[in-house]
């Protein structure tokens, strides 16, 4: 499980940090490209992205 939420989290903070390039111009060729609601949608994004992560390498492991 908490690999999963290393990974999981290490996917949102990575597309969010797309979206957020996108939304401020500096990834152009998309419709995103210069709209300001995919830089606080990418930042938010990159937020969960961060504490899903830490979750996963915070946790402790489980005893089987």
């Amino acid at each position: 499980m908490r690999v999963a939420l290393v990974v999981v989290g290490a996917l949102v903070l990575l597309t969010g940090a797309v979206f957020a390039g996108q939304g401020l111009g500096y990834i152009p060729g998309s419709i995103m490209t210069g709209d300001m609601k995919w830089f606080w949608i990418g930042s938010a994004m990159v937020v969960v992205g961060v504490v899903l992560g830490g979750a996963g390498l915070v946790r402790p492991a489980r005893k089987a």
